[in-house]
């Protein structure tokens, strides 16, 4: 594979796994009763947190395994069995009703100074999916331009992000509960395969290292 085909793949991972127009009512709740201003500061905030917990991991996803003694090929296993359960919440809309929860809680504490870090930046945007998949990918770019093109991936879908909590409000209206079930949905089967794909490399390369019996 090819580096715009490793490209493409992580862009609709990261993209899918972050799912910017998901989080859009998601932001409204959280910055309920703020000002333009205030949410464009919690917005940038998020996003800039995000961004550098996702570059830290695509930067560094291998060393980060080694240092527990987890090999690639394992995690790809077990990241894309995550990848999957996340997806099945996805298709069915568990998802959102467990990102609503936590939306819920951390209003109801008052964390309004504080929502930017947490919920929002992690684990709203830089969730274990994201986590999971940056790492995934980081393995497939394992030269320097490689890790830079993936940061730049990251960074696009994290300014996307940016963008759609800024007119939130707008890309809500839009939508409807309608477009973000069916959006929501699709997105979720692409991710599934893109999950069946990560734990088929990944066993396939346990089994090329592992002895024979």
């Amino acid at each position: 594979m090819d580096l715009a085909d490793l490209a493409f793949n992580a862009l609709v991972t990261i993209a899918v796994t972050i799912d910017p127009p998901g989080l859009a009512p998601l932001f409204l709740a959280l910055t309920a009763g703020m000002d333009r201003a205030q949410r464009r500061q919690v917005a940038t905030r998020a996003s800039l947190t995000a961004f550098i917990v996702l570059a830290v991991f695509a930067a560094a996803g291998a060393a980060i395994l080694s240092v527990f003694g987890i090999t690639l090929p394992a995690f790809r296993v077990a990241g894309g069995i995550l990848l999957f359960w996340i997806a099945f919440e996805m298709i069915f809309e568990r998802r959102h009703e467990r990102k609503d929860k936590t939306a819920t809680v951390a209003i109801t504490k008052d964390h309004i100074h504080n929502i930017a870090a947490f919920p929002l930046a992690i684990p709203l945007i830089a969730g274990p999916g994201a986590i999971s998949a940056t790492i995934l990918l980081s393995g497939e770019f394992d030269s320097v331009p490689g890790r830079l093109a993936l940061i730049g991936i990251i960074a696009g879908v994290i300014a996307v992000t940016w963008v759609v909590f800024l007119v939130a409000e707008r890309v809500d209206k839009w939508l409807g509960a309608t477009g973000r079930n069916v959006l929501t949905r699709l997105l979720g089967v692409i991710l599934a395969a893109l999950a069946v794909q990560f734990v088929a490399d990944g066993v396939r390369a346990l089994a090329a290292v592992s002895p024979p019996g």
